[in-house]
């Protein structure tokens, strides 16, 4: 491998292999395990091995609709262990255990300075690799962390007694907190939230944590028993239940003042701004895909409902999202509960492809190459 290393990390460089394991996607609906090479990092850079790395809806998306070229390697929900530093590197050093985020933004572009970061053209870059055009690459075994990822606080330490499962949330959690603070939700507010996967039992605790009354929408019931784990105390059957009616019998006849929809399509849309009342706000969160919705656009302008959406993260809450994810794992925040499958990398893609139809049991799935190593 092309870095300078200490004799310390050289130790520790003899133990990294030339080949590894990866899921590369090779066309649409088209994820084949195969062996490539160990990335080689470059000056300014890490090298990550990776413990565990769960499957997102955006994944999934790449995966099904070939919005990307291929061959890729996508994952982006990781977490392991510095393996080996390029030169230069001073502040993170080999064996400290690690979360990466795949992009960072830049911190004083327009976007930036708006408030808002995902369009920012740093933020766009993908600075993390296993292989081919960088796509994060956490369906691998070691995974290149770009000079720019690492200097700009995309690699975040994992403190002593945190799992590398625990701490592989910062991310997404960190997109849902971006969500919940846009709504600027009040403690006399009711919230509805359109979805019990994962994202949205996250969206429910979060939003509920600001004092707000909470009710969760789900078609299966196995998914709020889960919920009630976390405190989620307002379930609504949306198979049996009529959700519209249900919150307008919760709220006085009014509907509620915010509404989160977190399940992708856009079938959800009518029902979510039908739920809101007058003045309220509906948030899309998974709507990843661009086409054509339909609405009644008087429920925005007569009925004065606020349309909006959130993706992707936010580093100016990063903080608060490390003490979330970080400090929540002993204190009633272990989303280590939400994972419902774990698989090696070598059954990658049945694990991708049980992602892509969930039913009742299936919740946040994960990847774990070291399960194929026998532990670590």
């Amino acid at each position: 491998m092309a870095t300078q290393l200490t004799s310390a990390e050289s130790q520790i460089e003899t133990m990294i292999p030339e080949t590894m394991q990866a899921v590369v996607y090779r066309g649409v609906n088209d994820m084949r395990v195969e062996t490539v090479p160990v990335p080689t990092i470059k000056p300014g850079e890490l090298l990550v091995r990776i413990a565990t790395c769960g499957i997102c809806g955006t994944d999934l998306k790449k995966i099904h609709t070939g919005s990307h070229s291929a061959p890729r390697i996508f994952g982006h929900e990781m977490a392991g262990t510095i393996a080996a530093v390029g030169q230069g590197v001073t502040e993170y050093a080999v064996g400290e255990r690690v979360m990466v985020f795949h992009h960072v933004p830049c911190g004083e572009c327009y976007y930036c300075r708006k408030r808002t970061p995902a369009q920012c053209p740093l933020y766009k870059k993908v600075g993390v690799t296993a292989g081919f055009e960088p796509s994060g690459g956490g369906f691998a075994e070691y995974i290149r962390v770009m000079d720019f990822v690492a200097a700009n606080g995309g690699v975040v330490r994992i403190p002593d007694g945190v799992p590398f499962e625990q701490a592989a949330f910062v991310e997404p959690v960190n997109t849902v907190l971006k969500g919940v603070k846009l709504l600027n939700l009040a403690s006399d507010d009711t919230v509805l939230v359109i979805g019990q996967g994962p994202i949205g039992l996250m969206h429910a605790v979060l939003a509920s944590r600001t004092g707000a009354r909470v009710l969760t929408s789900d078609l299966y019931p196995e998914r709020h028993a889960i919920a009630a784990k976390f405190g989620l105390k307002h379930p609504i059957h949306a198979g049996s239940e009529n959700v519209v009616e249900r919150v307008f019998a919760e709220t006085d006849g009014r509907g509620a003042d915010a509404v989160i929809l977190a399940v992708g399509g856009n079938a959800l849309i009518k029902t979510a701004m039908d739920a809101a009342r007058p003045g309220g706000k509906v948030m899309l969160f998974a709507q990843t895909q661009h086409g054509e919705a339909t609405f009644d656009p008087g429920t925005v302008c007569m009925d004065e409902k606020t349309l909006l959406g959130s993706y992707s993260s936010s580093f100016p809450i990063l903080d608060e999202v490390k003490d979330l994810v970080f400090g929540g794992y002993r204190n009633g925040f272990d989303l280590t509960q939400l994972i419902s499958h774990r698989f090696p990398l070598q059954q990658a893609v049945v694990a991708i492809e049980i992602a892509s139809h969930p039913k009742a049991d299936s919740m946040k799935i994960m990847i774990e190459p070291v399960l194929g190593r026998g532990g670590d």
